[in-house]
């Protein structure tokens, strides 16, 4: 009778400790908030990227090539981020770019004058394998690679499930690495659209977020933003927009209509755009631009479109 009690009891125990053990692993990946955490504020302004960011004529020559010469990128991404190096790629053979499309070449370690863009130096995306190793890896790259000052991760499509408690934990984090090291530029992103609109859980994670990096002066790429407006700015978001550029259920689609009421080659250039078209990633080159032009000094330009239904400053 002794040994069947003694038997059930370590049975118990180590039920209790198993679930222990499972509630701890999944609380990993959630902070509940963020109240009471130190926030780090790298600059005295945040730095917002975003559809009114896509005018490149804008950005001057001198901003441009300073953000050359001066910045040493590492992005971490899986298909969706790719949009961004695809039409930097594209932009960099476009005949039509301001200034001449030599002026926007980049690669890996800055070779013949061109930015020091690290794609895909990180493996993964800040939910791929998990929506928290990202964090550590980044600290095993830097600490490999002192010279690399600006750190920019993108979401595939996470946001879209996500919890207001597991954001939490990506900004949490975030602000962790950029305390650690202050002096590394982290770009903050957020999720591509998926077609659920305004009161969709995508907007609303996507508007924490960008509600974080506007009231502690973080630096933010708006990807979903770039995406919910056409090159005339007018708004997608509301007829539910989603990555490819559809809209009205996938009757329309702004990016076509957009490429085949404008001329190739002068107006927008042919490029990869993964799950999306070529337009989306034009537009995501220049807010790119825009954004090492930011980083490297430059203050913006007044003269940047806005529209009334855009949510950010």
């Amino acid at each position: 009778m002794e040994m069947i009690t003694v038997t059930i009891l370590v049975l118990a125990g180590l039920l209790i400790f198993a679930i222990a053990g499972y509630m701890w692993i999944k609380g990993q990946d959630e902070t509940p908030s963020l109240k009471g955490e130190v926030i780090y504020q790298s600059q005295p302004q945040p730095i917002i990227i975003n559809h009114t960011s896509t005018n490149l004529s804008l950005v001057p020559e001198s901003a441009i090539e300073r953000a050359k010469k001066t910045l040493h990128i590492a992005y971490g991404h899986t298909s969706h981020g790719s949009q961004i190096t695809d039409g930097m790629t594209g932009l960099s053979q476009f005949s039509a770019a301001p200034y001449g499309s030599s002026l926007y070449s980049w690669n890996n370690g800055g070779n013949g004058g061109s930015l020091d863009l690290r794609d895909g130096a990180i493996s993964g995306d800040l939910g791929s394998p998990d929506r928290t190793s990202w964090a550590d890896r980044t600290r095993t790259y830097l600490n490999a690679h002192r010279d690399v000052n600006v750190v920019m991760w993108s979401w595939c499509g996470q946001v879209s499930t996500a919890k207001e408690s597991q954001i939490n934990t990506y900004l949490s984090l975030m602000n962790k690495l950029e305390s650690e090291y202050p002096e590394v530029k982290f770009v903050y992103m957020t999720g591509h659209l998926d077609g659920t609109g305004v009161s969709g859980n995508l907007n609303n994670r996507n508007e924490q977020i960008r509600k974080f990096c506007r009231e502690n002066n973080k630096i933010l790429y708006d990807f979903a933003d770039i995406e919910s407006y056409d090159p005339a700015a007018h708004y997608y978001l509301d007829k539910g927009a989603d990555d490819g550029c559809n809209y009205n259920g996938g009757l329309n689609n702004w990016a076509i209509d957009w490429q085949n009421s404008h001329r190739e080659g002068i107006d927008w250039y042919e490029c990869n755009s993964a799950h999306s078209e070529p337009l989306n990633a034009n537009q995501k080159a220049y807010a790119a631009w825009w954004l090492w032009s930011r980083l490297a000094g430059w203050e913006g330009s007044d003269e940047s479109f806005s529209s009334p239904k855009n949510p950010l400053p």
